[in-house]
């Protein structure tokens, strides 16, 4: 019996920059230019090239570009929570930045938790990322995993969450006199006794805004009482718990304000001091942090403080790209303005 030999169907040819090129009569360089995003290439040209290699079905080759350039185009992002608005607004920021040049981004949830953190850092080094921008979780103790990235040749820029005296670029907003101007607007309006629901003293912006809440005080000559101040948190279940607390321990004289760290936190203690009783802002005043999206529409709007995180995402992205693509970029602490959003929850006119 004959046997019929079958050969295998021929793959394309790939379609290459040349081809590209070849098809429009313009250099590889220019066509190159155009993909990988640069400038000085006049807008009908660049029209043409997108044109041609989208119809052709050109599709970069990546590895056989990292391969030149040592370079993944790969940017990783660890974003501690993303139950509330303020981080997928960072993300956006980030996001508008890195889509105008050839990168890539790799997203990764640490959910608060230092060991998910460092599987997430572990994961983004296995796929040799170029650079990591990332807000730090809760959790964390302790920095080294921080340094031997660095160490590694990889850039690290922290995002709102800084880790301090490590010698990396880190994009926040003044947190310590964000919240003095907070706490110094409830005391300006006639309140006293004021409370502070802080965040995890371990995380930077746990430790300075109760540093601004202290300051506050301090320069308006008003007691300091360690009874009112209770760690919270930084999530509504964690606000709920220490406003009772603080409720419950203080039934003599209750607090008149209340200062908290951001505003899911503000929302839990809300709910709280409804739960027993008392009136918002009648009984108790309160602020936030962070301008949540839920802030306004609160059943007494909540007033905080826009953090402005589409900036801070926009810039931690541009200060990671230039740390990539230049060895020399100077390490610096980039503050953002902040706005206050006065709303009806601090009973100020």
């Amino acid at each position: 019996m004959k046997k019929h030999n079958r050969s295998r169907p021929r793959k394309p040819n790939r379609i290459t920059a040349e081809d590209v090129a070849r098809e429009i009569g313009v250099s590889v360089m220019t066509v190159s230019r155009v993909l990988n995003k640069k400038a000085n290439v006049a807008e009908g040209t660049r029209e043409k090239v997108l044109h041609t290699a989208m119809r052709l079905g050109y599709v970069p080759n990546r590895i056989a570009q990292s391969l030149v350039t040592r370079k993944s185009f790969t940017i990783g992002v660890i974003v501690p929570e993303i139950s509330h608005s303020f981080f997928p607004d960072v993300i956006r920021g980030i996001e508008e930045v890195v889509y105008t040049t050839r990168y890539n981004l790799l997203f990764i949830h640490s959910a608060e938790d230092q060991k998910r953190e460092e599987a997430a850092i572990q994961t983004l080094e296995e796929n040799q990322v170029d650079g990591i921008l990332i807000s730090m979780a809760q959790t964390v103790k302790k920095y080294t995993i921080y340094r031997r990235v660095v160490e590694s040749g990889k850039h690290i820029v922290f995002y709102d969450r800084c880790a301090r005296r490590l010698g990396m670029s880190c994009v926040s907003i003044d947190d310590i006199e964000t919240a003095r101007q907070l706490t110094g607007h409830l005391i300006q309006h006639g309140y006293k006794e004021i409370a502070h629901l802080s965040g995890s003293l371990k995380v930077s912006i746990g430790r300075d805004r109760l540093k601004g809440y202290q300051k506050a005080l301090i320069e308006h000559n008003i007691a300091m009482n360690d009874e009112l101040i209770v760690e919270s948190g930084f999530h509504e279940m964690g606000g709920y718990n220490a406003m009772k607390v603080l409720l419950e321990s203080s039934k003599k004289k209750i607090p008149r304000a209340v200062l908290a760290v951001n505003d899911p936190a503000a929302f839990g203690a809300m709910q709280a001091i409804l739960d027993m009783g008392y009136r918002i802002p009648e009984d108790i005043a309160i602020v936030g942090f962070s301008n949540d999206v839920r802030s306004a529409f609160a059943p007494t709007p909540l007033t905080t403080v826009n953090q402005q995180p589409y900036d801070i995402g926009r810039k931690a992205a541009q200060k990671l790209l230039r740390h990539i693509d230049n060895p020399d970029e100077p390490v610096e602490h980039i503050i953002v303005n902040t706005e206050h959003i006065i709303r009806r929850s601090c009973g100020c006119p």
